[in-house]
């Protein structure tokens, strides 16, 4: 902890006595001074207490030198009922320009009561001469009162300054410097954002450069590649921001050959250097301070720096002591040993709502007036300065408008002169503004950033008020000191804090995730997610499902999709094709050669080698396999005189290399290391001699063929072959993709808690910035506690709190945040139900169910940190109280799912699996379709999907003549319902986000025609349309006085008779389209207020609509739309199964059909067909290169080929006239069906907007599946 600091010097105000040890705003009494503020003080007041008219009190230490400062401790006032519980920390080497301490959220935890000392071990020390105690929050029922005590030990330093003109050379003994291994280490702080602090290179290329740049540092590392050195595009890594602020910041920077760790202040940033080398090899001499040009004394390359660097080591070589010491290796030019301090002080205004600082000016003696001031914000708004001029009611306006500066004059009530100039100048950095006029008569009083609550005759804030520093503020070239106006003597102000700059990057470190993009105001942080694949506050959620097999179950068929096998983890997103044509749903990833391969000329010397590269990255690669139940890839190996072993002794002659690198010499099969090929497993190779067909090494054409299926081996990265060089020696092969199917990822692994006390225990949750966690749960009992984690203070737990709520809690301390959603039924219905809960710096949110989402809004300078030490328990406490008892299934955190099974087989109390055919590890249920236990079996209730069946699979697929046209009348299920958040912490506030999702397929060829719109009754709407020429327009109007956002992911006809399906997610802001992989931003995020209808084809009398949107309903829609669903709706079920109903209105002619699923079929056959073909060219391919092939086979090959088509085509055609021939009598029967279902399960109607769909099944198709309940 270092050497106690002790103060023990008698106080005396600053003006009286320049040794003073203590300073204050204001003491309340005499015997109140900060002297008595010592810990465990009892003498005078027994510590500091401000008078009560202090509006911004603050107690100041002077160390008398600068010291390092390792830990801080708070105490209340003795004897009385006066402490703070809340409160800032600056620093200074002057004790007049000053800057916050941060940790977390930069507030520091005070006292409880006048007697307990809180002490505070800082992470990262401060080496400063004044510290500042700044009361936030006391005690309500008492005072401000405090006693301190500080704890470090003494700094010293070797320091120089740099005026901007000046340099330090460092030069070599020898003519160039050349290392493998650097640690180079200097403290600097900064007057401006621009500057050289070192700079070195070499005749070879070689080149190291540290600069600042917009206040950042950049560091710019090259070895020996020539072709960076004079070439523009030349990459640094930056760390920092905000260097310019005149406070001490450090850097380190270590290398060892090219492996670099670059550390500014408390971030590192890890990489490799370019360049072919491994030393930095330096002709002549390193500079500090700037770049000077060889020959010509004075001048320089690049901006010198302007500043004081202390502690500068280069390689463990002090080389500002040597400076000092005058040695002979340095070259001083024009520096200084000493820092010079400015006299430039900054004033924070605080709020950009309250913030105001009015000032009385005297008039200029030339007429007009001139204001000058430097300013820097993040804001892009905010009112500078307003100004009253003599002519009423003329006025002027300098303000931030969409990141420009706009000067309004007000030359009358109505009419007004613009002018713009800049660009962003919200980004953080300073700026200067020089306003002057002449002939313009100006009163004596200046608004400058924003107005008083109490209005000013002519100043309003027109957007918001200033929220950011300035400094220099000078009126008709009269400086304005800020002590007078903070003594109230020059002006008035609010929300205003002096003689330091409160601006503060929260974008470091950036906390959006995969890559996201961060943006920032001055009170929080934004993140773009566009072009990552996920979405949410922090880029944190992805927008792709973990593998193919879960695609299969929202409804998907074959196709190219983008899957995400660790879901919210750090791997990003990966395209594969998914195989759903058979029982198996197949993964498919290619890589860079999938094409046969001829070989000759190798030798085991000089061998062949082809390098695979996949599609996904390894690690994605690795992930997949993982998650998957089997994967397989396909050898294909012909040869001619051509080995693959060694006859004599075994020896590989050729190999593939695995996923991990490792050499493979087994040729097919699941069995590694036994160096055989698939014949040889199977029997049947051409010479039972020999272990594989190649190594009969024969003078014809051989084939070993196999498929490789231990998949802890795979991908194949790599094939080397060494036996073509012989004469007549060849080989041809081909790797086919990695094919995958199944999920370990365990979706249906679940356990069932039969004892309150009972529990599963599993690590500490890693979650400090960010979790989500999600699972679904059946119970019968009234309450219990799903999951908790304890920290030290910090905690997370999910519970059912009542039969109907379901509550999200935790503590990241800021205090207690309760998030709960409350159900309009039972939870504890022995049904499953799933939660999804997710915390992050940014917000935090619970969904149960199809229920509206909750979330809460973090605090902007809260804790963000979620520290957690216990084990993870679930299904109970550590305490062994308020255990859950029932079934938990399907424990996912951050995309990864919890092995409960397992854990469960060795607990008492608790049994691996749930009981009910609902928990089976098939789906019975597919597209939102919920499984509904039963005592004879079990119901799908397909009434939040847009399908139907048994299985809610089924299309149900209308045929839309132009007239004809399906109407949705919302109403509000759950007005009665309020899903509020209670007890949370006032630091969090709750918010509502704007959320659709959409989903359809279509079939036409017609255009321009309506698909779907969605109107409000405050005339918002969404449409849905294919334009003239055929192309998919989606039309968002979510403000009146807005023009409407249009997007047109395809530019290409989609009127072409072919099935089209189309599923869009909206989260507030962005659009994604998730077949079509596309992200949108709307000019709004604003929500649909009161939503009217949802109409489906044709559509007349539509309000405040684009001409284009109104031409294409007047047209109506000709075709099929199928599986049409919004939200929860489904338009289409309701119009079949609710005829009569006030929510559905029919005009024209509907005919229910199958047009879905038969252009699923179609497709289906087209691919199939296209399949068999590749294969086909595939073996022709190999096998006349063999010679093998005569032109009888290929006539008898033909000739089969023909036949097996021609009676494919008929048996097609047969059944398709069969099907049309029973359609009507189906679909009766179809619709008889549903409705005797919704009879019989009214009870599980939820929503009395449309009907619920459920089919019962008969529990004897299902052996061994025992239903009994906990």
């Amino acid at each position: 902890m270092g050497h106690l600091i002790h103060m023990r010097h008698w106080f005396s105000r600053k003006a009286d006595n320049a040794n003073a040890s203590f300073e204050c705003s204001s003491h309340s009494s005499v015997s109140g001074v900060p002297y008595f503020s010592k810990i465990n003080e009892r003498d005078g007041a027994g510590g500091w207490s401000p008078q009560a008219t202090d509006r911004q009190p603050w107690m100041q230490l002077d160390l008398k030198d600068r010291m390092e400062v390792t830990a801080i401790a708070t105490q209340g006032r003795y004897g009385s009922s006066d402490w703070v519980s809340g409160y800032l920390l600056l620093f200074s080497d002057t004790g007049r320009a000053w800057k916050q301490y941060r940790e977390e959220d930069g507030r520091f935890v005070g006292n409880v009561n006048p007697n307990d000392v809180v002490h505070h071990k800082l992470s990262h020390s401060i080496r400063s001469r004044f510290l500042r105690f700044v009361p936030l929050d006391w005690n309500p029922s008492g005072w401000v009162g405090l006693r301190v005590e500080v704890y470090g030990c003494a700094y010293k330093s070797d320091v120089t300054d740099f005026d901007g003109r000046s340099s330090l050379l460092y030069r070599f003994n020898q003519k160039s410097m050349s290392t493998v291994k650097d640690v180079i280490s200097l403290r600097f702080k900064s007057r401006q954002a621009e500057g050289v602090l070192l700079h070195g290179e070499g005749q070879r290329g070689d080149y190291i450069t540290l600069e600042l740049h917009r206040g950042r540092l950049a560091l710019y590392l090259n070895l020996d590649d020539t072709r960076l050195r004079f070439s523009s595009g030349r990459v640094a890594v930056t760390l920092g921001s905000l260097l310019d602020d005149q406070h001490w910041h450090s850097v380190l920077i270590e290398r060892f050959n090219k492996q670099v760790n670059f550390t500014v202040d408390s971030h590192t940033e890890h990489f490799r250097t370019k360049g072919e080398g491994v030393s930095l090899e330096v002709d002549y001499e390193l500079s500090f301070g700037g770049i000077p040009l060889p020959g010509k004394p004075g001048t320089f390359l690049r901006k010198n720096f302007h500043g004081c660097i202390e502690n500068l080591y280069y390689n463990g070589i002090n080389v500002i002591d040597l400076a000092k010491r005058r040695k002979p290796q340095i070259y001083s030019g024009n520096v200084t040993f000493s820092c010079s301090e400015p006299q430039l002080v900054s004033t924070t205004f605080l709020s950009s709502s309250s913030s105001f600082l009015s000032l009385r000016a005297t008039a200029s003696s030339l007429g007009g007036f001139a204001v000058r001031f430097r300013f820097r914000t993040w804001n892009p708004d905010g009112l500078l300065l307003s100004t009253r001029l003599a002519l009423e009611p003329q006025r002027l306006e300098l303000q931030i408008s969409n990141s420009r500066l706009r000067l309004t004059h007000h030359t009358s009530a109505q009419q007004k002169e613009e002018v713009s100039t800049g660009h962003r100048v919200n980004d953080g950095l300073w700026h200067s503004v020089s306003l002057s006029s002449r002939g313009l008569q100006k009163r004596f009083s200046d608004c400058v950033s924003g107005c008083p609550s109490v209005n000013v005759a002519g100043c309003v804030n027109p957007t918001l008020a200033f929220q950011g520093c300035m400094r220099l503020i000078s009126v008709n070239s009269q400086p304005i000191d800020l002590n007078l106006l903070r003594q109230g003597r020059l002006g008035n102000y609010r929300e205003l804090q002096f003689n330091t700059c409160g601006i503060h990057d929260r974008c470091l470190p950036n906390f959006c995730e995969h890559a996201g993009q961060c943006s920032q105001s001055w009170s929080t942080f934004y993140c773009d997610c566009s072009g990552t694949g996920y979405n949410g506050a922090t880029c944190h959620n992805s927008i792709y499902e973990v593998s193919c097999e879960a695609y299969r179950l929202a409804g998907s068929s074959s196709g190219y999709f983008s899957i995400d096998p660790d879901g919210s983890g750090p791997l990003g997103p990966t395209k594969v094709y998914c195989n759903m044509t058979e029982d198996k749903v197949w993964t498919v990833v290619t890589h860079n050669s999938t094409d046969p391969i001829r070989v000759q000329g190798s030798t085991l010397q000089k061998p062949y080698i082809m390098k695979f590269n996949y599609s996904a990255s390894p690690e994605q690669l690795i992930a997949l396999v993982a998650g998957s139940e089997q994967c397989q890839q396909e050898v294909t190996y012909s040869c001619r005189k051509s080995r693959l072993f060694n006859t004599r002794d075994g020896t590989p002659l050729s190999w593939w290399v695995d996923q991990a690198g490792e050499r493979r010499t087994y040729w097919g099969g699941f069995l590694p290391g036994v160096q055989q090929c698939s014949c040889s497993l199977e029997e049947n190779c051409i010479d039972m001699n020999y272990f594989c067909n190649c190594d009969a090494d024969t003078d014809s054409w051989a084939n070993d063929t196999g498929v490789l299926s231990y998949k802890e081996h795979l991908p194949v990265s790599e094939i080397v072959i060494g036996d073509t060089n012989r004469t007549f020696s060849e080989a041809l092969y081909r790797i086919g993709p990695l094919r995958c199917y199944g999920d370990t990822n365990p979706f249906f692994d679940s356990s069932s808690f039969y004892q309150e006390s009972s529990y599963l225990h599993f690590p500490t949750l890693q979650t400090e910035l960010s979790a989500d966690l999600s699972f679904y749960f059946k119970t019968s009992a009234p309450s219990g506690v799903f999951l908790e984690n304890l920290g030290l203070k910090d905690f997370i737990r999910l519970e059912l709190s009542s039969p109907s709520v379901v509550t999200f809690s935790f503590d990241v301390g800021n205090g207690p945040v309760i998030l709960a959603v409350k159900s309009h039924v039972p939870l504890n219905d022995r049904q499953w139900h799933y939660v999804r809960a997710e915390r992050s710096v940014k917000e935090a949110s619970l969904q149960v169910d199809q229920l509206p989402l909750r979330f809460l809004e973090a605090p902007s300078d809260g804790h963000l940190r979620l520290r957690l030490n216990s084990q993870l328990f679930v299904g109970g406490t550590a305490a062994r109280q308020r255990g859950f008892l029932g079934c938990i299934r399907t424990l996912t955190i951050n995309g990864v799912t919890v092995n409960l099974e397992e854990r469960a087989k060795m607990t008492p109390g608790v049994s691996p699996g749930c009981p009910g055919h609902c928990s089976s590890s098939s789906s019975l249920c597919h597209n939102r379709g919920r499984c509904v236990e039963k005592n004879s079996g079990y119901v799908c209730d397909c009434s939040q999907s847009a399908y139907g069946g048994s299985s809610c699979t089924e299309e149900v697929s209308v045929s839309f003549d132009r007239e004809s046209s399906v109407t949705y009348t919302f109403q509000e299920p759950f007005s009665v319902m309020q899903n509020r958040s209670s007890q949370a912490s006032s630091w969090y506030r709750e918010s509502s986000r704007a959320r659709e999702n959409m989903a359809f397929s279509f079939m036409t060829t017609q255009s321009p025609a309506m698909l779907l719109t969605v109107s409000t009754f405050s005339q918002q709407y969404i449409a849905v349309i294919l334009a003239r020429n055929g192309s998919l327009q989606i039309w968002y109007h979510l403000h009146v006085d807005r023009r409407p956002d249009v997007f047109s992911p395809r530019p290409s006809s989609l009127a072409d008779g072919r099935l089209h399906r189309i599923r869009l997610h909206r989260e507030g802001r962005y659009i994604y389209l998730q077949d079509m992989n596309l992200k949108y931003s709307l000019t709004s995020e604003a929500e649909l207020i009161s939503i009217k209808s949802l109409a489906l084809g044709k559509v007349t009398g539509l309000e405040a609509v684009s001409e284009d949107v109104m031409w294409a309903g007047s047209k109506g829609f000709i075709g099929c739309l199928s599986s049409v669903q919004f939200n929860r709706v489904a338009p289409l079920k309701a119009a079949l199964l609710n005829h009569g109903s006030s929510l559905v209105s029919i005009r024209g002619q509907l005919v229910e059909s199958n047009c879905g699923l038969l252009a699923d079929s179609a497709i289906l056959h087209s691919q199939s067909g296209k399949e068999g073909l590749i294969l086909l060219s595939i073996n022709l391919l190999f096998y006349k290169d063999g010679c093998c092939f005569s032109q009888i086979g290929v006539v008898t090959t033909v000739v089969f080929i023909t036949l097996c088509a021609v009676a494919v085509m008929t048996r097609f055609l047969y059944r398709h006239r069969q099907g049309r021939t029973d359609a009507s009598v189906t679909e009766k029967e179809h619709r008889h069906n549903l409705e005797t279902a919704y009879r019989r399960e009214t009870a599980y109607q939820a929503e009395p907007a449309y009907r619920t769909e459920l089919h019962l099944n008969n529990s004897s198709s299902l052996r061994n599946n025992r239903e009994y309940y906990i």
